[in-house]
């Protein structure tokens, strides 16, 4: 097997997102992530299928020079379960857009996680329905004006991580648009974990909603208002690299390293393969002034997979079984000849 490039990954077809959409910059990562993916894995790029729904993010499969399906409205998931427990061998990349997965999707979306489908599930999150002309979405902020909400919105939005986990997730990530690099580790790890893995990304809508994650996003302000998690890693944020997080009377608190008597020690180790689940959930939750919204793998644990689990299930009852093809179950029981 030849050594795949990110040239290998793109398609011949004109990119046709508006100009500034977020969608450009997971596109990249996910070409990029590829190769490493089939480095790893040894597959050839024929292994490699690319599944959407609809939407301005499903249009993704065109811009990949792998096999694609675009199916419709909110199905996606039931497409790549059925595709990846027909074909154990491929590997499975599935892009969708918050209304698209959370909304019409939603079902296929939670029951694909609580059964650990091996999948890799791509969440663009833009808070909006950018290809029906921005409507608001399942993830919108409460108060958002939108089309259909031209005196804001009225309800809570989704927080997919917390989903994700409450379904009992094995994989969960978040990253930013802008986060290349990031994105592009993020996705190989998601590759290389058996089961269902879901990677939001947290994407600009230039056209119906422009700057909506400007207040993580912003270089000026990124530092202080995210938290990259990294395996191993001591969890310590800021421009000066002198907050930190500690988990204390059964809640996540930001510190100040060398203030009030915290020192590095206090500060929490990050281990997405830990089984505890109280504090990935929290992590995935934080929000509001004082806190940072957490980037980085946040939770990677292994469990059965439904589809591994099918397999088994179908050897199992071929090996039992007394017949085995056609003609065998044509020949058994009573027959009669008709003449």
């Amino acid at each position: 097997m030849a050594d795949l490039t990110f040239k290998d990954f793109k398609s011949d077809q004109e990119v046709r997102w508006c100009p500034g959409c977020g969608d450009h910059a997971v596109l990249a990562s996910l070409q990029r992530a590829l190769p490493k993916v089939s480095s790893a894995l040894g597959y050839d790029k024929e292994r490699f299928v690319v599944v959407s729904g609809i939407g301005c993010s499903s249009r993704l499969p065109y811009y990949m020079n792998t096999y694609g399906f675009h199916s419709i409205h909110g199905r996606a998931t039931a497409i790549s379960t059925g595709i990846k427990v027909a074909n154990p061998d491929l590997s499975i990349w599935q892009a969708c857009g918050d209304g698209d997965a959370l909304a019409i999707g939603g079902n296929h979306f939670i029951h694909a996680i609580r059964r650990n489908v091996d999948i890799n599930i791509m969440l663009f999150n833009n808070q909006i329905y950018g290809l029906t002309k921005g409507q608001y979405s399942p993830t919108s902020k409460l108060g958002a004006i939108t089309k259909t909400s031209p005196y804001g919105t009225v309800e809570n939005p989704f927080n997919p991580g917390s989903l994700v986990l409450g379904a009992k997730g094995t994989f969960f990530a978040r990253s930013l648009d802008v986060e290349l690099a990031l994105n592009e580790e993020i996705l190989t790890q998601a590759a290389l974990h058996q089961g269902c893995s879901v990677v939001e990304f947290l994407t600009n809508c230039v056209i119906f909603n422009d700057g909506a994650h400007k207040g993580i996003s912003d270089p000026a302000v990124r530092a202080d208002k995210t938290i990259v998690l990294k395996q191993g890693e001591k969890m310590i944020f800021g421009k000066d690299r002198n907050k930190g997080l500690v988990f204390e009377n059964n809640k996540l608190k930001v510190v100040t390293i060398g203030e009030d008597g915290y020192t590095v020690d206090d500060v929490l180790t990050h281990d997405a393969t830990s089984d505890n689940f109280a504090l990935q959930m929290a992590l995935a939750d934080m929000k509001g002034p004082d806190f940072p919204v957490a980037l980085g793998i946040i939770r990677n644990v292994e469990d059965a997979t439904y589809d591994q689990a099918v397999r088994n299930q179908v050897n199992d009852v071929t090996a039992k079984a007394k017949i085995h093809n056609v003609d065998e179950l044509l020949h058994s029981g009573s027959t009669w000849e008709v003449k």
